[in-house]
């Protein structure tokens, strides 16, 4: 069965004083240096920073691929691997990593298939997810028949196979073009307001985090620390359309943004600094 508990603590990730230390032959690199930070059940968060300063790594640390150093990780109340392994949560990549053998139902179906969920319960819950990704006619095509915009569809709607209350996402659109990765980004807003799962979401994009987020985490060079976090002033992400992307606030936001990021400048109101 993937039915959900209905309750569950309020917070869907906390993760207290982290640091996150990795061994090299020429000595230890300190990727991660006391992050604190809380994702609420149902919110969208996404990590932006640049390249080298922690973003995946912290990702990967709350999905369990990857032990802290030190502090502790918790998903939904519970320490990150007990959640792993109650499948709290789905995660895609910026590769869809499709098996390219097997149809787009079958590559969905197939988190249900290891967790022996029966035959009927999940040509249902597929028939489902098709349609919430949008792809009710690619049902039995192969991954080489799909564009990448579709092939990133497949793996979102894999990722929510077993109706996980977390989504993390690791730059799932960053290999695709402006044009898909804006109608990809307004998908996974209906996505998410249809599932009420909370988001975690890697981007190397102002914009891109500006357009999806409750609030914007920004992190600094390695080690990586979190220098602020930016509440969006845009009204409720499922509210967002297209139409946004031209209203003064939304730049505002991206301004907001960009000077946590690059620093120097007068902290915007309302920025949660560290």
């Amino acid at each position: 069965m993937i039915e959900k508990a209905p309750t569950r603590p309020a917070d869907a990730v906390t993760v207290t004083g982290v640091d996150k230390v990795f061994s090299t032959g020429k000595g230890e690199v300190r990727a991660l240096d006391g992050i604190d930070m809380t994702v609420s059940a149902g919110e969208f968060v996404s990590l932006i920073g640049p390249s080298g300063c922690g973003k995946s790594t912290l990702l990967r640390l709350i999905a369990d691929l990857d032990e802290p150093t030190v502090g502790e990780i918790r998903v939904f109340g519970k320490a990150a691997r007990r959640a792993r392994v109650d499948q709290d949560y789905g995660i895609a990549f910026q590769q869809a990593a499709l098996l390219p053998w097997r149809t787009v139902e079958d590559n969905i179906a197939l988190p249900l298939e290891l967790h022996k969920v029966g035959a009927a319960e999940r040509r249902a819950r597929v028939a489902e997810l098709i349609e919430l990704v949008g792809l009710g006619d690619f049902g039995e095509k192969y991954p080489d028949q799909l564009s990448g915009g579709m092939q990133q569809r497949v793996a979102i709607a894999r990722a929510l196979a077993e109706k996980p209350n977390l989504l993390l996402m690791d730059e799932p659109f960053g290999a695709l073009d402006e044009m898909t990765r804006e109608y990809l980004q307004t998908e996974l807003l209906r996505i998410s307001a249809e599932t009420r799962a909370a988001v975690v979401f890697v981007t190397h994009s102002i914009p891109e985090a500006v357009y999806l987020s409750d609030r914007v985490v920004v992190m600094s060079p390695r080690p990586g620390r979190i220098d602020g976090i930016v509440p969006m002033q845009l009204g409720s992400p499922s509210s967002r359309s297209d139409d946004i992307r031209e209203d003064a606030a939304y730049f505002e936001m991206i301004t907001a943004v960009r000077e946590v990021l690059h620093g120097g400048a007068p902290i915007p109101k309302g920025v949660e600094t560290r």
